[in-house]
């Protein structure tokens, strides 16, 4: 935690929601919330970055993420750079903390780095050189920080600031999802009264992350009075694993329907951060219905990714 935080306290790199102090995650989703018109391009953009040269760094295919951080720096003024691993000389064995520091030579100031490996973006940001910022966006089983936030704003908006009233449902493969696992720090630290955790047994981590959440793989049973229902892609090469025994086994026992939502409470509201296998964890009636906010999700996305860059780079 020592490398996200200054001596003074003050976020310096967005690794981890992991141990981050309550104060500065609530602050993140205050600002997202104050300049929400901002992000959607409603209100004029703002000037706080002009002159701030922000990479986008990723070694893995994005589309959310990717133009979501895009857009939040162009509507605070900053010049973007896009990085492609593979029009890259990454393709020529350049290593990442190697790409990292030529950037830097540049004058690059905020990196935003999705990588495959864990702990690739603490890596980048234990190298990175004074007055440098790496932000995480997603690295391979372990984080992804600002997705738990843009989630837990979204939950915020439809339910109100004290999650202690709440029981929020996370269902499918966790063990290999980094959004679940920033999702349940983010949650965690918010104060959520119940946290639930439902998916095949094959698809529940092992390793403590779920400590004080309740945990079941009866989708039914732990779908009862839920107010968030929070679904998480089914990762196909689970099935090449032998974790998964069909996709219709799966959507008959994991998948969302609108039948099977009504065991929810009756306001219940469902999430997904995408990409979404419609039909699988998810049917079209649910995540185009009434009560998803799936693509509220996405536009929440640009205001978090907006209070980030502002407050780590301004």
């Amino acid at each position: 935690m020592t490398l996200q935080l200054d001596s003074d306290g003050h976020l310096r790199h967005l690794l981890t929601l992991d141990g981050l102090p309550r104060e500065i995650l609530v602050r993140l989703l205050d600002r997202a919330g104050q300049i929400r018109d901002t992000a959607l391009g409603r209100t004029c953009k703002r000037n706080s970055l002009v002159g701030t040269t922000i990479c986008t760094l990723f070694f893995e295919p994005s589309t959310r993420t990717r133009s979501s951080f895009q857009i939040a720096a162009q509507r605070l003024g900053a010049d973007i750079i896009n990085f492609e691993a593979s029009t890259s000389s990454a393709r020529k064995g350049e290593t990442a903390l190697d790409t990292l520091r030529n950037l830097e030579a540049m004058g690059v100031r905020g990196f935003v780095v999705r990588h495959a490996e864990d702990g690739a973006a603490e890596m980048l940001a234990t190298h990175a050189g004074e007055g440098t910022t790496v932000i995480n966006a997603g690295d391979g089983r372990s984080a992804h920080p600002t997705q738990g936030l843009l989630d837990a704003l979204t939950i915020r908006q439809a339910k109100g600031p004290d999650f202690s009233k709440l029981k929020v449902l996370i269902v499918g493969d966790v063990k290999h999802s980094r959004v679940a696992r920033s999702d349940l720090h983010a949650l965690h630290t918010l104060g959520t009264g119940e946290i639930r955790v439902c998916g095949p047994q094959s698809l529940l981590p092992d390793d403590g992350v779920l400590k004080g959440c309740v945990v079941g793989d009866d989708f039914d049973a732990m779908l009862e009075d839920a107010d968030v229902v929070m679904m998480l892609r089914l990762q196909r090469e689970r099935m090449e694993e032998g974790l998964v025994s069909s996709l219709d086994d799966y959507h008959r026992d994991y998948g969302l329907t609108v039948q099977r939502l009504r065991r929810a409470a009756a306001d219940a509201v469902v999430l997904h951060p995408g990409p979404i296998n419609r039909g699988i964890e998810i049917t079209d009636e649910v995540a185009d219905g009434p009560q998803s906010l799936v693509l509220r999700q996405v536009s929440n996305g640009v205001a978090i990714r907006m209070a980030v860059l502002e407050t780590l780079l301004a």
